[in-house]
């Protein structure tokens, strides 16, 4: 049996799509709307899916009884009121080491950012990095997979790169920050290489697109694609911090953080190779992901 926390996430659902029912599945998640998103997949073979507390340590524990592997795609991009970075990823983390150890789990997959590194200075890379650590510290095994942005059909990140691509004005943040966006199905099949290769030691990869490029060149290729032309507008990010650190004051669940903006503006370009070869899979063009996702 194996587990996955986050599973109604994009990643989660495309994972869940693509395990099929090859594998019997525990999909551990925290809400109702989560199990009906979920149930809405209508999989030929329906997942185990169970509502649980990730920090409940004694719910964790019972919820991974008769599991052998587990995949966490637990994480947030921007703190709110009812939500920390502490709470969601080190605490987290730190309950999930514990209670794979007492379920007798033989592998973890965790889901990380590229960049995330416990001496980052920007608060949710620090966190996720903290959380790394903490989760691979244990007994049991842990691949560690870091991403950069992730493209797929229908999500969020796609959607609102074509949305700047079909505009005839696109204002982006510092448009020279550099992205290496991977295509999702490509870290589907990274995970699923993980649950099916040897994996007797904890293990961390960056695992990253082919190309990276400046943040302007994605939305000029992303309209050439669509058949557009947009004007780029780069904005510094000095501005955009200030305009967060007003908001973070003025409200409890503000629409942007200045860690939210950090983790945006962060440069991607790492060489995948080492990550691939040791995945054994086989990374999509650039070309051919902005057309599965845009078109």
């Amino acid at each position: 049996m194996l587990a996955i926390t986050g599973a109604n996430g994009h990643l989660g659902r495309r994972l869940l799509t693509a395990l099929g029912d090859h594998v019997p599945v525990r999909a551990l998640v925290r809400s109702e709307r989560a199990v009906q998103q979920i149930n809405a997949l209508n999989l030929s073979a329906a997942p185990d899916v169970q509502v649980v507390d990730y920090l409940d340590l004694s719910a964790m524990a019972a919820a991974l009884e008769d599991c052998t592997a587990l995949v966490h795609l637990v994480g947030i991009l921007k703190e709110t009121a009812t939500s920390s970075y502490r709470e969601a990823h080190e605490d987290g983390c730190r309950v999930l080491a514990e209670a794979v150890e007492q379920a007798g789990l033989e592998r973890v997959i965790y889901l990380n950012i590229l960049g995330a590194a416990a001496d980052a200075t920007n608060r949710c890379l620090a966190s996720r990095g903290r959380a790394e650590e903490i989760l691979c510290a244990g007994p049991v095994p842990v691949l560690v997979l870091r991403v950069p942005m992730v493209l797929g059909e229908g999500d969020y990140a796609s959607g609102a790169l074509r949305q700047r691509a079909d505009s005839s004005i696109s204002f982006l943040l510092r448009g020279s920050s550099l992205e290496q966006p991977i295509y999702a199905g490509d870290v589907i099949r990274g995970i699923q290489a993980g649950l099916e290769g040897a994996l007797p030691d904890t293990l961390a990869l960056d695992l990253a697109g082919l190309d990276s490029l400046p943040r302007r060149e994605l939305t000029r290729r992303a309209a050439a694609l669509l058949g557009k032309r947009t004007r780029i507008v780069s904005l510094p990010l000095a501005p955009g911090l200030l305009v967060a650190s007003l908001l973070e004051r003025i409200s409890k669940n503000p629409p942007v953080t200045r860690a939210m903006l950090g983790v945006l503006d962060h440069d991607d370009q790492i060489d995948p190779g080492p990550a691939v070869q040791a995945l054994g899979i086989r990374l999509t063009p650039l070309t051919e992901t902005l057309r599965r996702c845009l078109l």
